[in-house]
């Protein structure tokens, strides 16, 4: 190859990919944290690496953290225009729940935290995992006393992001999960470990009803985190994208999942992010609570993201702290990688940037 055929090569490669020095250079969308401070540290990192923020409510059974969380986000999003978004809960109180009083409550509280801003509604595993009605029975993602609050929703132009069910190693015995996040996660939260628990709704039942809730409602748009709770699987994930249009899947916690299977069948993960380019978001759910010594948060989330732009953006060999074994980067096209981190949370959340 002559030396003039040589550069030309070389640049219609860097054409089509990114490389790890691109990363600063780059917008990008973490679209899947939780700013619980008002310190800044977690917005200062974010605008030095490039990235914007969305930060989301999450609903512990504790009206006053929801509370401090509304107004952690809407502090920053006001400090941070542009750079910081956000997405509210709601308290699930099941003291009124089955009644027009319990979803006219919801409402208000959720109109009025709307107003501010915000781009979705967050909506958790408590449905499913935590809350029952009178008699005792599990509150489904599906039930039909959820629907006024979906209307409403809708009725504002929104998404509804959604973090039901967990990852399918919540139902098998700490030392058969595949990830060590998991095995750690659910060591220190048994009461959500549901292998100690097999009374209650299982991995199937936590799927079947989120699928039910996107069939009944067809044209809400549904945003599921942490790549929809079937992390274990692409297939089976895309399956769903296949049969709801209107949903897309953030990726938040469960890289290390898409890394596992990488491990097994890099071209399978790939081939996958490569056909649904535009239904996925890249994400972390990283959290600040502003407790944290500032340097060694902001180094930890720099390198945490970097991490990741690597494995979506390079052909490198890798390691994981979280599984043995290793895996190639992906190296995923520029016009796909720009969809994941930036592009599909623009559209999907209609960010006005």
């Amino acid at each position: 190859m002559t030396g003039t055929l040589l550069i030309l090569s070389l640049s219609a490669c860097s054409d089509k990919y990114y490389t790890k020095d691109d990363f600063s250079t780059v917008r990008k969308i973490d679209s899947h944290v939780h700013i619980n401070s008002s310190k800044g540290y977690f917005e200062e990192q974010a605008i030095k690496d490039n990235f914007i923020l969305i930060t989301l409510g999450v609903d512990h059974g504790d009206s006053a953290g929801i509370s401090r969380q509304q107004e952690n986000a809407t502090y920053s999003a006001g400090k941070y225009p542009g750079k910081v978004f956000y997405g509210p809960t709601f308290l699930f109180d099941t003291a009124r729940w089955g009644t027009e009083a319990w979803s006219k409550k919801v409402i208000k509280q959720l109109d009025k935290d709307i107003s501010g801003g915000a781009i979705t509604v967050k909506i958790w595993k408590n449905i499913g995992m935590t809350v029952r009605n009178r008699s005792g029975k599990f509150i489904m993602a599906d039930d039909p006393g959820l629907d006024p609050v979906f209307r409403f929703i809708k009725s504002k132009g929104l998404p509804v992001t959604g973090h039901l069910g967990e990852p399918r190693n919540c139902w098998l015995p700490l030392d058969q999960m595949t990830v060590s996040s998991d095995s750690s996660y659910f060591a220190e939260h048994p009461e959500y470990h549901m292998f100690l628990h097999p009374e209650y709704p299982s991995y199937e039942d936590q799927i079947k009803a989120r699928d039910n809730l996107l069939v009944n409602n067809p044209d809400l748009i549904f945003i599921g985190c942490h790549l929809g709770s079937l992390e274990w699987n692409v297939d089976s994930l895309a399956k769903r994208l296949e049969k709801f249009p209107n949903m897309a899947v953030d990726m938040s916690a469960r890289i290390c999942h898409l890394q596992y299977q990488s491990a097994k069948d890099r071209e399978r993960v790939r081939d996958f992010c490569i056909r649904y380019q535009d239904r996925l978001l890249y994400g972390t759910d990283t959290g600040d609570s502003g407790n944290s010594d500032p340097a060694r948060f902001k180094n930890n989330m720099h390198e945490t993201w970097l991490d990741d732009w690597k494995y979506f953006t390079t052909e490198d060999e890798m390691t994981s702290d979280k599984f043995r074994g290793k895996f190639t980067g992906l190296k995923l096209p520029k016009e796909v990688v720009d969809k994941i981190y930036s592009g599909n949370a623009i559209k999907w959340y209609k960010l006005k940037l």
